[in-house]
């Protein structure tokens, strides 16, 4: 049966011609892929996209046990395989965001390239890493974004061809990677002005942040139920989106695991959010008459949104999150450990930046230690800044 594709007049074209199908560095076309299939090939065969692999979610990767700057340790929160990691909560995000972009008729390659590239910008340790090197560089009148960070990925710091640095990925993508989430002002950042900050962004790019919040959302709270900091009884008091599900679940499956109900909601609840943001969406767009890419981009807002009963839900359970996982009295110490090896080593690599490998001590004359430190930490796996941790700390004993 043929799916109704109620937005396809909306998307993206993937004709090479199009000039969001365009590179900075021209290429001959693909023989049989379009141009947002290579970039989709490119992200995954990118080494930054691998070390995502490393990098937290919520729970700290890598070790049971995070280090105290003065040589002490503290056990970390408990430790499971079966935690997110960036990049498997990168994969959740993909799958729900092509799900969302095939019934809608949008350009699913763009959608899924979009997708793998979102978080690739993101330093160890999840958002507390995140914090800790924005307030590092507000010390030196800098600031770490990791959207504009991994536009400085793709541009630059990848090296996989001979004719140009970075991956040479089309216009449309990195038009998404810095405007899936954010709205940025020419007058504020002049350098992005080539990315059409005065128009609306697709809706390819529309829909990633909104497939994040439903992988987050829902992830976590799955996650939060194996680490034992979450439990069914305190998630159906305070979370009216949850309860919805689990109610008749449980009446359903009288006698079941509490671990299999609680699974059968989740999904559901997932489903919930995926299917109003699809219905709301057509329904803005309909409303306002909007028939067309350039429209899109004319809108005075976004048209990819929850419904206002749906994103009250969302809100309430984002605000549980905080209160009872991400603001729990394990993840919190975990969090703080995590800053102070970020802030150690940023303090002492910036004082001493010849202790930098050689490739990024060359970049320090002309874009200054703070950055570079920056860069060199954002791209770590928590592992890999746990040994570097180590080693600058075994060096001070010396």
């Amino acid at each position: 049966m043929q799916r109704e594709q109620p937005l396809q007049a909306c998307a993206v074209s993937a004709d090479p011609s199009d000039p969001l199908a365009q590179r900075e560095h021209p290429e001959p076309p693909h023989s049989y892929r379009s141009p947002f299939e290579r970039d989709r090939a490119r992200v995954i065969h990118a080494r930054s996209f691998r070390r995502l692999a490393g990098k937290t979610q919520v729970f700290t990767l890598g070790a049971t046990t995070l280090p105290n700057t003065d040589g002490t340790g503290s056990a970390a929160s408990g430790f499971s395989d079966h935690f997110r990691s960036r990049l498997t909560h990168t994969m959740e995000v993909a799958q729900i965001a092509r799900t969302i972009a095939v019934t809608l008729g949008l350009e699913q390659n763009l959608v899924e390239a979009l997708a793998l590239v979102h978080d690739i910008g993101h330093p160890p340790f999840g958002h507390a890493g995140e914090r800790a090197l924005d307030e590092a560089l507000r010390a030196h009148g800098l600031r770490f974004d990791h959207n504009l960070h991994a536009l400085r990925i793709v541009e630059h710091f990848e090296q996989r061809y001979a004719g140009f640095r970075g991956l040479n990925l089309t216009l449309g993508v990195r038009e998404g990677i810095i405007k899936h989430s954010n709205d940025y002002t020419a007058a504020e950042h002049p350098e992005l002005a080539a990315y059409l900050l005065d128009r609306q962004p697709p809706l390819e790019a529309q829909i990633i942040d909104l497939a994040d919040e439903i992988a987050y959302l829902t992830a976590d709270l799955d996650d939060g139920m194996e680490s034992g900091l979450l439990d069914v009884a305190s998630m159906r008091a305070h979370l009216g989106l949850f309860e919805r599900f689990y109610a008749p679940m449980a009446a359903e499956h009288a006698g079941a695991a509490e671990k299999l109900i609680f699974n059968e909601a989740l999904k559901r609840m997932l489903n919930a959010l995926a299917g109003d943001l699809i219905a709301t969406t057509c329904t803005a767009a309909a409303t306002q008459g909007i028939r067309s890419l350039e429209a899109v981009r004319a809108a005075p807002r976004r048209l990819a949104a929850f419904s206002p009963a749906v994103e009250a839900q969302r809100l309430e359970a984002k605000r549980y999150l905080y209160d009872h996982l991400y603001s729990s009295e394990k993840l919190e110490r975990d969090h703080q450990m995590a800053a102070d090896v970020i802030e150690a080593l940023f303090t002492a690599w910036v004082a001493e930046p010849s202790l930098l490998p050689a490739n990024y001590a060359a970049r320090v004359e002309i874009e200054g230690a703070p950055r570079v430190v920056a860069d060199y930490l954002a791209g770590m796996t928590d592992s890999f800044i746990l040994a570097q941790f180590a080693d600058w700390r075994s060096s001070r004993r010396l």
